[in-house]
């Protein structure tokens, strides 16, 4: 890409997303998303109400009255961003392709957590690591997370959601806020999100196109594997085939759902026809 082409879409997406994430996403963020620990902030006297295990018995010996310890919640927390940017993703049919959305949820999230004071750092994946940005404050390192986002090539098509929730596990040591932002073409990841989520708090967007849940009666037409570069053949004139092909969907619809949930992992579903608002929204109100 142009790097003027490359500049106009950088402050497109940042011109939106941090409107978003100012008018709309900055309180839910907050409140969705827990500092790491307490600090200590000051000593008070004693009020009704107050929990009876933070009595500073020196103190209240001191002066014999009783005083309370405060402590204030450690706001600062670490952002990774997961980003799949496996083949599947330059698929969209109607409104726009799937990366287009991710780079978008992604840069909503990033502008929130800066606006709140939090690092964040980027793992673009396919069935490997194919870049790892790490966490960071500011406005700058902001808009290089945009401009990877949009113009980031990667060495493979295929996906191996094993990779990143691996390496999330091992490269960051302090707890951290996951987002695993992925169309979830890949299988077999149920161990190490598991794993990945004793650690770390582990969210997954799941970014989907409406063409991958029906087929459109339209005839003889012709699949391509975005991945693999397979092709095949497919009557979408017969029900049998559109039965199938919906039946199929719904059964992975099922089996992330049934993932997620034995993992302890909050998830949302967002279709690249769709407001992501609304979802996204709904993820952080579910988690106050």
């Amino acid at each position: 890409m142009e790097a003027s082409e490359l500049i106009k879409r950088v402050r497109k997406i940042e011109i939106k997303t941090r409107g978003l994430s100012e008018h709309i996403f900055a309180g839910q963020y907050h409140s969705a998303f827990k500092g790491k620990g307490m600090t200590f902030s000051e000593v008070r006297e004693y009020q009704y109400g107050d929990d009876i295990r933070n009595v500073d018995w020196n103190v209240t010996a001191r002066f014999n009255h009783p005083y309370s310890k405060i402590y204030e919640e450690e706001r600062e927390l670490t952002v990774m961003l997961m980003v799949d940017v496996s083949g599947s993703r330059d698929f969209g049919s109607s409104h726009q392709m799937k990366k287009n959305m991710m780079t978008e949820i992604a840069a909503v999230i990033a502008f929130s957590a800066i606006q709140n004071n939090d690092k964040v750092g980027v793992i673009l994946f396919s069935d490997r690591i194919e870049k790892f940005i790490p966490p960071k404050k500011g406005r700058s390192h902001m808009l290089r997370i945009i401009r990877e986002l949009i113009d980031f090539e990667p060495v493979s098509r295929s996906t191996n959601l094993t990779e990143p929730l691996r390496y999330l596990t091992n490269a960051i040591k302090r707890r951290s806020i996951a987002f695993l932002i992925s169309d979830f073409m890949g299988s077999d990841f149920e161990e190490s999100i598991r794993i990945a989520k004793k650690k770390h708090d582990v969210v997954s967007v799941w970014v989907y196109d409406n063409r991958e849940t029906d087929l459109p009666p339209v005839g003889l037409i012709k699949l391509k594997d975005a991945e693999t570069n397979e092709e095949q053949w497919v009557d979408s004139s017969s029900r049998f085939v559109r039965d199938a092909y919906r039946k199929a969907w719904k059964r992975k619809q099922e089996d992330l759902n049934e993932l997620f949930k034995k993992a302890g992992v909050d998830y949302v579903a967002v279709a690249t026809d769709k407001d992501y608002v609304k979802p996204l929204i709904s993820l952080f109100k579910h988690r106050y």
